[in-house]
C-alpha cells in the first residue's frame, strides 16, 4: 500500500487528508521520533495508509487524542499500537454510553476489528498525560461545549498550531451541537478567541489549513450573529451544497431565536490565563 500522503506545515507538525468531506488527520512529532495522533480519519483503506506511513517515516505512535465525540473523530487502527488513546472527560463519557450508535455510523466499509477500536479513549481532565506528550512538544488542550459537549481543541505554543477539531473550518459552517446549542457553540467562540488571535496555523477537522485562525473565527461568529439577526447571510460557505441542510437547519433555529423561543446572549469567558507560545517562555 502506498503510504498516505502527509504534509509537514510546520516542523514536528503533520497532516492529512481524506477524501472523505476533507477530514483532518494531525500528527505531532517529538525529538525521538515519538507521535501523538490526533483523529485518524476517515475511511479504513485511509487508516492503513496512515499506518504504512508511520513506518515509512520512522515514527511510533505514543498516543491518540480525539477532539469530540463524533464517529469520524474515534477511529482507530490496529497499525498504530496499543498506545493510549486519550479524550476530555465529556467525550469519553459520551463515547462510551452512545458507543452502539457510534459504530452503526461508520457504515459497512468497517469491518469488526475497525469498530470494535472506534471510540476506546479515556477520559482526562486537564492534560494529556506525559507518556502520551512527544518529547520536546508543549500541549494545551482547550475544552469547551461548541460543537459537541467536551469538545476540545490543542493548542502547540511553540510552533503557536491551533488544531481547532471540527470548528474554524474554511468549508463547513459552525454547526452546535443537538439540540441546537447556539449559545454554548457563541460561548466556545470566546473560549477559542485568544488562541486563534496568536496561532500562526489553524488546523480544522474538515477543510483546508490555513494561517487565517482570527478571520475564520470572525467569520463563524458573523455569520451566527447574522442569521440570529436577521435570518439572513451573505457568507460564501451558505452556497456550498455540502451546506445546504446545516444552513437551512440554522435558518430554523435563528428563526426561534428571534420569536423569543430561545435565548441567543452568552456572556463573555475570561481570557484564558494559561495561553502561552514559546515566545513568552
Amino acid at each position: 500500500m502506498t503510504p498516505a500522503s502527509l504534509e509537514d506545515i510546520a516542523p514536528g507538525v503533520l497532516v492529512a487528508t481524506s477524501r472523505r468531506m476533507s477530514t483532518t488527520s494531525t500528527v505531532i512529532v517529538g525529538r525521538a521520533g515519538d507521535a501523538l495522533l490526533v483523529d485518524p480519519a476517515w475511511m479504513p483503506d485511509e487508516l492503513e495508509s496512515l499506518s504504512a506511513a508511520f513506518v515509512a517515516r520512522g515514527l511510533r505512535v505514543v498516543g491518540g487524542f480525539a477532539t469530540h465525540a463524533h464517529h469520524d473523530h474515534l477511529l482507530w487502527h490496529p497499525g498504530f499500537g496499543s498506545g493510549p488513546r486519550w479524550a476530555s472527560l465529556a467525550t469519553a463519557r459520551i463515547a462510551a454510553s452512545e458507543r452502539e450508535d457510534l459504530v452503526a455510523a461508520l457504515g459497512d466499509e468497517f469491518d469488526g476489528e475497525l469498530s470494535a477500536l472506534m471510540g476506546r479513549v479515556t477520559g482526562v481532565a486537564g492534560a494529556i498525560p506525559p507518556e502520551s506528550v512527544p518529547a520536546g512538544v508543549e500541549i494545551e488542550l482547550v475544552v469547551h461545549d461548541g460543537h459537541a459537549p467536551g469538545h476540545t481543541a490543542l493548542w502547540l505554543p511553540g510552533p503557536r498550531i491551533l488544531i481547532a477539531g471540527d470548528m474554524l473550518s474554511d468549508i463547513e459552517l459552525p454547526l452546535p451541537f443537538w439540540p441546537d446549542d447556539l449559545p454554548a457553540y457563541l460561548a466556545a467562540l470566546d473560549v477559542l478567541a485568544p488562541y486563534a488571535e496568536r496561532a500562526a496555523v489553524v488546523v480544522p477537522g474538515h477543510g483546508r489549513v490555513g494561517t487565517d485562525a482570527a478571520a475564520r473565527l470572525a467569520a463563524d461568529r458573523r455569520y451566527l450573529e447574522d442569521m440570529v439577526r436577521s435570518g439572513a447571510s451573505d457568507d460564501p460557505r451558505t452556497r456550498l451544497p455540502a451546506m445546504a441542510d446545516d444552513h437551512a437547519h440554522m435558518e430554523a433555529l435563528a428563526e426561534e431565536h428571534r420569536a423569543g423561543l430561545r435565548s441567543p446572549h452568552v456572556p463573555q469567558h475570561p481570557r484564558p490565563p494559561q495561553l502561552r507560545t514559546a515566545d513568552d517562555r
